[in-house]
């Protein structure tokens, strides 16, 4: 056998002790000390001294997590000491806390005027039972539970897991099992999805979604290849023991935990030491409450009598230990069958489809209906109707089909062919019976009725009188919820026929206010042309777009008549763009809106500087506005200067002409004086507005 030299020998020793406490840090902490690259090199040098003494390999190496052998299957493992179920307490209200201690008190034989029992409670992971065994510190060996009493060796999958550590930190016994939960955080779970979507989507074979975080987890952990388990993300809580030889074992369970975490395993940190049910009581009502906060699933808490000589004393019953229980939540998924699917159309006109459910009781409710998401996520899913599905409702999040029981799929319903969005609507929106469209790389099915859906029409007339487009001040959320729900506006021109008279009907609005916002309708329909196309909700036209749009045509009729080449000779307007604004003025009740809207009273400033038109006073100019001028907005100034062909600058720079400054400018108007940038007030503006081309180039 070669030697291996002395320096070699004592730098690997060190670089495992390096690694595994920045590993400790980092993965059970979540406390890194070091930049990732710098782990990385240490973890390089460390594989490199192990390729040039192979003999300086060992078990507990950073270095043996990273393993490429696939297996031929897993080998059963005997547990030395079972790993037993503990008693499930169906009862979900407090009267479950309340019977275990009473059963626990009788069983001690504990009279009313006894001291009150202390119990350890902690949380019950939605996961996969783990045995993981030590020797000297070591990590020679994880299986699963299996039936308790024989399971299966995934040694190499659990190698992968950075939370589980290979060297126990301060202690040495020669057998130590630790017993815990792995599981798969929400946030992996759904990053994970997302990666496989884009796999599927981009044609790869024998890639799949998961269908829950317990799902992801229990299939990572049984991988025949654990290259394929380290690309689910997984984490690990531990929370008791199996077999122990040469290890004192803490006399309380609470101390145990603790003994974990100094042994460099994660440990939940929601956990307390109670006094007697109440304390139970409270602390399944409070993770009740903050289960859906907690970053992954349970489906509910574990109380422990927490002294070993008391749970000594209380033993097992059908291999169940008296000592232990565990006080279930509502369940958040369940089966029912799917009697139909509808399409709705949302407040931006997507079309959503929504499954009709055989009425089924999850998650602390009644659920008739659940989301569906869209077309491909029904296809992905392979559900269909007249499917048994599985529902899945947490907390207040609305209820979702998670998966299809495909095993109990009829006949029937298996010759029935995938969900079609297009063909389920005939090609026309439900609400509206404008076309519907699916834009490519686009996932959703909208439709194209914007201003004139019903179902879209309360946030088009939100959109429209939003600050940026034609700005109707006091119009919010509360008063076209109203105006909506009575039937009073149902189309954008009806906003101008409410009168002092209609408002006062609506709740919390008295004359003054109705009044006011009477005066703000009748102000808005003095606009300009980018703020009004801005305002109509056109699919992919933002307000620089608009202004674009308003600049090259200079009036709606031009723009509303303009073909698709036409459209994509505007400056930044691509075939995008330029198909969607031709889509929309193809619709005639789009133009019928715009008339109807130019009727009412609408209207705007010609605008100078069109493709057929040469007056454009600051064509090419940069102007920067700072502070508060006399008479216009910030708003105000800056439509101005983009309708004299000026482009209106954030900052202030080098390149910019002008600085129209106001009371209180500020760090810009020092900015522009060290610059030597031309200062101007709200004259000065008003005076380059009027002035000639020539004039304003000087």
């Amino acid at each position: 056998m070669t030697s291996i030299p002395a320096t070699a020998a004592k730098r690997a020793d060190e670089l495992h002790a390096i690694l595994h406490e920045h590993a400790y840090k980092y993965y059970v902490l979540d406390e890194p000390s070091i930049p990732d690259a710098d782990y990385d090199k240490l973890f390089q040098e460390l594989q490199a001294l192990e390729a040039a003494h192979p003999e300086l390999q060992r078990a507990d190496s950073p270095t043996q997590r990273v393993i490429g052998q696939v297996l031929e299957g897993f080998d059963t493992v005997v547990h030395t000491v079972p790993m037993l179920s503990i008693r499930t307490e169906t009862d979900t209200t407090a009267g479950g806390a309340q019977a275990f201690d009473a059963r626990v008190r009788r069983e001690l034989g504990l009279a009313e005027s006894d001291a009150p029992v202390a119990y350890s409670a902690e949380l019950k992971f939605d996961g996969l039972a783990i045995n993981l065994r030590y020797e000297h510190g070591v990590l020679v060996q994880a299986a699963t539970r299996g039936d308790g009493e024989k399971g299966e060796d995934v040694t190499s999958n659990i190698r992968t897991l950075r939370q589980i550590p290979l060297k126990l930190r301060g202690v040495s016994a020669p057998v130590l099992e630790v017993r815990g939960e792995v599981y798969m955080r929400r946030d992996d779970f759904e990053a994970y999805n997302e990666r496989q979507r884009a796999l599927i989507a981009a044609g790869a074979k024998n890639e799949k979604t998961v269908v829950n975080p317990r799902n992801a987890a229990a299939g990572a952990v049984r991988q025949l290849d654990p290259n394929q388990s380290r690309k689910r993300p997984l984490s690990f809580f531990a929370y008791g023991l199996g077999d122990v030889q040469g290890w004192t074992v803490p006399a309380t369970h609470g101390g145990l935990l603790d003994a974990l975490d100094a042994m460099g395993f994660p440990v939940a940190k929601q956990r307390v030491i109670s006094l007697g049910a109440d304390g139970l009581v409270a602390f399944h009502q409070a993770m009740g409450a903050e289960r859906d906060k907690l970053p992954y699933d349970i489906d509910g808490v574990v109380y422990k009598v927490d002294s070993r000589e008391l749970q000594a004393r209380l033993g097992f019953v059908s291999r169940e230990p008296r000592w232990a229980v565990a006080h279930k939540y509502p369940a958040q998924e369940q089966t029912t069958l799917l009697l139909d699917i509808d399409v709705q159309v949302g407040r931006i006109g997507t079309l959503t489809p929504v499954a009709k459910l055989q009425p089924v009781f999850v998650g602390g409710t009644t659920v008739s209906n659940a989301t569906l998401h869209n077309e491909d996520e029904i296809r992905r899913k392979d559900i269909r109707i007249g499917d048994t599905v599985i529902v899945r409702r947490a907390g207040d999040v609305i209820p979702q089909v998670v998966a299809a029981v495909l095993e109990r799929r009829p006949p029937e319903v298996a010759a029935l062919a995938p969900f079609d969005m297009f063909a389920r609507v005939g090609g026309k929106c439900p609400a509206c019976g404008s076309p519907i469209e699916r834009r490519e790389g686009e996932v959703a099915w909208r439709c194209t009725g914007g201003v004139t859906c019903p179902a879209q029409v309360k946030q088009a007339i939100l959109h429209f009188a939003s600050r940026r487009a034609v700005e109707i001040e006091g119009l919010g959320d509360e008063i076209v919820e109203q105006v909506v729900d009575l039937g009073i506006v149902r189309t954008l021109p009806e906003l101008y026929k409410l009168g002092v008279a209609k408002l006062n009907e609506l709740e919390r609005m008295g004359e003054k206010s109705a009044s006011k916002l009477v005066d703000a309708i009748e102000r808005s329909k003095a606009t300009t042309l980018p703020r009004f196309l801005f305002g109509l909700g056109i699919r992919h036209v933002g307000e620089t777009t608009a202004k674009d749009l308003a600049r090259h045509f200079g009036d709606v009729d031009k723009l509303m008549d303009a073909s698709v080449e036409q459209l994509l000779e505007v400056p930044d307007v691509g075939p995008i763009v330029a198909t969607s604004v031709r889509a929309f003025f193809d619709q005639p009740h789009h133009r019928e809106i715009v008339e109807q809207l130019r009727a009412a009273g609408l209207h705007w400033p010609a605008i100078a500087g069109t493709a057929s038109d040469a007056f454009r006073p600051l064509l090419g100019k940069t102007l920067v506005i700072t502070g508060t001028l006399p008479t216009l907005s910030r708003d105000e100034a800056k439509d101005l200067i983009e309708a004299a062909g000026g482009k209106a600058s954030g900052s202030v720079s080098k390149k910019t002409d002008w600085l129209v400054a106001g009371e209180e400018a500020g760090s810009k108007l020092d900015k522009a004086r060290e610059l030597g940038v031309a200062v101007l007030d709200e004259a000065g503006l008003r005076a380059l507005l009027a002035a000639p081309p020539d004039a304003a180039a000087d």
